[in-house]
C-alpha cells in the first residue's frame, strides 16, 4: 500500500513537471494569430460542369484583415498576397501596443485581383463585403493558432450582376427603333 502511494505521489510530480514544460513552450507562439484560405477564379461562361469543377487559382491576389478594438477604432490593418496555389497565410501579432487584439472583431476581405479578366470580387464565402473569424480557431497545436478561412472567388465582368436599380434589359429606353 505505501509503494501505491509513493508511486502515485511520483507521477503526480512527474506529470506537474512536464505541463510545466509544456507551457513553457505554448506561451510564445501564442503571441500570434495565423489566417489562412484560398482565392479562385470562377468563369460562369463555362458549362455546368467546367463552372462547379474548373476553378483555377490566382496568383498575387491581395486580401487584409482589419481588426477592431472595443470602441470600434481600427487596432491592426494589414494585407497578404496569395501564392501560386491561391493561398494566403497572415500573421498577425496577438498585442498590438500592450493591448490585447480579439480574434472575434477582425474582418478579413478580397482587395485587388491581378488577373486580367478574371477580377471582379464576389461574395461567395463573404470576401467582398469580408469574414468574421470563427469564435474558435480552427486549428490550435502547441505553437499554432489557425483561423482557417472559406475559399473567396473573383469572376470575369461578364458574370458580374448589374447594380440594384439598373436595367440593362431596357437600354433603349422605351424607343422601339430598330
Amino acid at each position: 500500500m505505501a509503494t501505491m502511494v509513493l508511486m502515485l505521489i511520483a507521477a503526480s510530480v512527474l506529470m506537474g513537471c512536464t505541463t510545466n514544460q509544456a507551457g513553457a513552450t505554448l506561451a510564445p507562439g501564442l503571441q500570434v494569430i495565423n489566417l489562412g484560405g484560398k482565392v479562385l477564379c470562377q468563369d460562369c461562361t463555362k458549362g455546368y460542369g467546367e463552372w462547379a469543377q474548373g476553378t483555377q487559382p490566382i496568383k498575387g491576389c491581395k486580401l487584409s484583415v482589419t481588426c477592431m478594438d472595443d470602441r470600434s477604432r481600427i487596432m491592426y490593418y494589414g494585407s497578404d498576397e496569395t501564392d501560386e496555389q491561391g493561398q494566403f497565410n497572415m500573421v498577425v501579432n496577438k498585442y498590438i501596443n500592450g493591448k490585447e487584439l480579439q480574434p472575434k472583431s477582425c474582418l478579413v476581405r478580397l482587395v485587388s485581383s491581378p488577373h486580367p479578366t478574371c477580377n471582379i470580387p464576389t461574395n461567395f464565402a463573404g470576401g467582398q463585403t469580408g469574414v468574421k473569424l470563427p469564435i474558435r480557431p480552427t486549428v490550435l497545436y502547441r505553437d499554432l493558432v489557425q483561423y482557417q478561412l472559406g475559399t473567396f472567388f473573383y469572376t470575369t465582368p461578364r458574370c458580374d450582376k448589374p447594380a440594384a436599380g439598373t436595367d440593362q434589359s431596357l437600354e433603349c429606353n422605351g424607343n422601339n427603333n430598330y
